[in-house]
């Protein structure tokens, strides 16, 4: 929106006004942007691409620019030192010149414009460019349920305008309010392991943002979170209101928890960095035969594979049964459950003649990674970012489709191993409430972002969008 404060009916309506007006702002409107580094890494002054000593220039269709007020984070107060005429800053007819002011990732600042003449909900373009990016309209796709505080000016003459200029790294985004709709208290969330990286990320970030609010990282496994939230349920209702537990796959229907769709995951088989298994990695036959125990040593599996290859014991590195990554892992691959039994807690061959596969389980994502790495012929899952990320390891393909998130997006790939992460909460969350407030923060460009850079598709996008909504429930 942007907000009339002269009576004029041209808008559709006469405006009310109170206070101290001038005759001649019978006409008048104001409009309120709000300009944020909604990315993941910095812009800096040089990244705008525009010949002219500014940054951006906004144009209000048919209306004259009377003055304009900077505001901006008090934490952040080196921003003002841009607004000079030095660099730029400045208006004449309907044009303001915004200089080119450098941002890391959250943050922002306001520019509130006082103008005349025209209507209100004119076209207002956006001009300029920044490198690796482009500027174009945006509205947000969470719009706050509150009215949201600003200064003594805006709070009287509350407007709002959205706008967005996706950058080098993310989206500078032009809106009313905050970024997200803050809320104190307390609440933990818990479950998937490979998921973590991203919670524990979203939950720094909103802590930062909104002062009051406490969150805590527990994560010990999908299903053992999603267990936990269940059984906390039927001991006290309100403590398990302070809840989210994150799930690799649909887990909690059944439970009588709801759930809410965040993201598409995408997981992998990852093996030894000693073993290569070569560009088209295992079929999917192969997988699930491997998986059945049928193979003791990687010879049998690997037909021509030289010697040393081929007497490498088979070793898997699962998860517990309780691991979300492990239920996708059955249901999307193999069909079915893991076969072959748990023989080792250390994940370590026996000496001498092997007579059986090895076989072990493990608590949470890293203990896999970390296992497989170490030990030779081993073959383990594990979510694609943290496996991509984890030295000592290789990603294998599966059917000749790779692990990769852009192919996926492009609907390009038929890879299997790839499943919707959910949010489950006791009941819906009330509004006014942490949980609430945190749920709709993963709807955030911003969090999408940070959703987006961890290797996952969040589903509130377009293409995310159509992808969740195949998955299975």
């Amino acid at each position: 929106m942007d907000n009339p404060i002269g009576d004029d009916v041209r808008s559709g309506r006469a405006n009310v006004r109170l206070g101290l007006f001038d005759a001649d702002m019978d006409d008048a409107t104001l409009v309120l942007l709000r300009v944020e580094n909604d990315g993941s890494q910095s812009i800096d002054r040089d990244d705008y691409t525009g010949p002219e000593p500014h940054g951006l220039t906004a144009v209000f269709t048919d209306r004259t620019i009377r003055g304009v007020s900077v505001t901006q984070p008090t934490d952040i107060d080196h921003l003002m030192d841009h607004f000079t005429a030095q660099r730029g800053f400045g208006y004449e007819g309907n044009r303001l010149r915004i200089p080119r002011v450098p941002l890391n990732p959250g943050d922002h600042y306001k520019l509130l414009v006082l103008l005349s003449g025209g209507d209100v909900g004119a076209e207002i373009r956006l001009r300029g460019g920044i490198r690796d990016g482009e500027v174009h309209p945006n509205r947000s796709a969470t719009p706050d349920d509150k009215a949201p505080v600003f200064t003594l000016p805006a709070r009287i003459f509350t407007g709002l305008l959205t706008l967005s200029v996706l950058g080098l790294a993310g989206i500078v985004v032009f809106r009313d309010g905050n970024p997200i709709e803050c809320e104190r208290g307390g609440l933990t969330v818990i479950g998937s392991t490979a998921f973590e990286p991203v919670i524990s990320t979203l939950a720094k970030s909103y802590e930062r943002k909104c002062a009051g609010a406490e969150i805590s990282v527990e994560t010990r496994g999908s299903e053992a979170g999603v267990a936990e939230l269940a059984a906390l349920a039927d001991r006290s209702k309100s403590r398990a209101r302070s809840v989210i537990a994150f799930s690799d796959g649909p887990l909690g229907d059944r439970l009588g928890l709801k759930g809410k769709k965040v993201a598409l995951s995408v997981f992998t088989l990852v093996v030894n960095d000693g073993l290569d298994l070569g560009p088209d990695g295992l079929t999917v036959t192969q997988v699930r035969d491997i998986y059945k125990g049928r193979y003791k040593r990687w010879g049998e599996v690997l037909r021509g594979a030289d010697k040393a290859t081929a007497d490498l014991p088979v070793v898997l590195v699962s998860r517990s049964d309780s691991s979300g990554t492990r239920q996708a892992f059955q249901d999307r691959v193999l069909g079915q459950w893991e076969q072959a039994q748990s023989t080792s807690l250390d994940c370590r061959p026996p000496k001498g003649t092997v007579t059986a596969v090895t076989r072990c389980e493990l608590a949470g994502t890293s203990d896999v990674l970390d296992k497989v790495a170490g030990q030779p012929g081993a073959l383990g899952y594990s979510e694609l970012s943290v496996a991509a990320r984890h030295e000592g390891v290789r990603t294998v393909p599966l059917d000749g489709d790779r692990a990769d998130v852009d192919e996926i997006e492009r609907g390009d790939s038929a890879y299997p191993y790839r499943d919707i992460e959910y949010a489950y909460t006791y009941g819906t969350a009330a509004d006014d409430t942490l949980t609430s407030g945190f749920l709709a923060y993963l709807d955030e460009e911003s969090s999408r972002q940070v959703i987006r850079t961890q290797g996952h598709l969040p589903c509130g996008t377009p293409v995310g969008l159509k992808l969740c909504a195949g998955a299975r429930s």
